[in-house]
């Protein structure tokens, strides 16, 4: 299966609250300078991955729980060397390693920006045919967020019903 893309960069646009914190942060997490600042507005040219990313001031639009952003390493090294840059910044907010989240085995760390928009830097191991138990709930949300995951049901013991023991060895209930 092919998965390469055609396209040659991918552009981005976010609503910030304060430009000149969103800077500092992209700054410290890109390792890199703006490539453009006006008023009101900054722009970064990643070349790995090749994104084209803008922020522009507009306190009103920006929107909370839009889902969050990821970017895909291609080995553990390459992890590994983004995470000391960005520990030795202040920017990581957690680290996971081998989590089965969206399908997925994966090690990865996650940043917020200033108006919370949250990022995954991570290395893909393999597919999983199952997520962490963790974020198996009716909520999508909780699954691929750095937050905690949302709280399950719990037993109404007075609404069980007294049966025989089902689960057997081998059975597939376990």
């Amino acid at each position: 299966m092919e998965t390469k893309s055609n396209f040659p960069k991918m552009h981005v646009s976010f609503y910030v609250s304060n430009l000149e914190k969103s800077v500092a942060f992209y700054n410290a997490f890109f390792n890199k300078s703006a490539d453009k600042i006006k008023a009101g507005y900054a722009k970064y040219i990643i070349e790995q991955p090749a994104l084209v990313i803008s922020f522009i001031e507009n306190k009103e639009r920006v929107k909370a729980n839009f889902g969050h952003l990821g970017i895909q390493v291609e080995t553990k090294a390459e992890l590994e060397q983004y995470l000391q840059v960005a520990k030795e910044k202040g920017l990581v907010e957690k680290e996971e390693i081998g989590t089965a989240c969206c399908y997925a085995v994966q090690d990865k760390f996650w940043v917020n920006d200033p108006d919370g928009v949250q990022w995954e830097v991570y290395y893909f191991h393999k597919d999983a045919e199952f997520n962490d138990p963790q974020y198996e709930s009716k909520s999508a949300e909780v699954c691929c967020t750095p937050g905690e995951p949302a709280p399950k049901d719990t037993l109404n013991v007075a609404a069980v019903v007294e049966e025989e023991a089902c689960c057997e060895p081998g059975s597939g209930c376990c």
